[in-house]
């Protein structure tokens, strides 16, 4: 967490998987969508991860903000 001025502070998480298409970036913020080829079909999942942080977000005020690391991986942010 780090403050990025007076009253305004931004909370991040990183991974180094594969990233998400910048195409996609938007469609996986939608309930039940998920990247194709992101993950194996066999661990599960039902595309609502993304789509219920974005939701408590909101419900705080924040803003969800997500980009790929130049290095690789997601990186998604919330500021408040």
């Amino acid at each position: 967490m780090r403050a990025l001025s007076a009253g305004v502070t931004r909370f991040v998480v990183e991974d180094d998987g594969p990233g998400i298409p910048e195409a996609k970036l938007e469609r996986v913020r939608q309930p039940f969508r998920r990247v194709e080829g992101s993950r194996n079909p066999a661990a599960g999942g039902t595309g609502l991860g993304l789509y219920i942080a974005q939701q408590l977000v909101r419900r705080q005020g924040a803003l969800l903000v997500l980009g790929n690391r130049p290095e690789g991986g997601l990186r998604a942010g919330v500021v408040f």
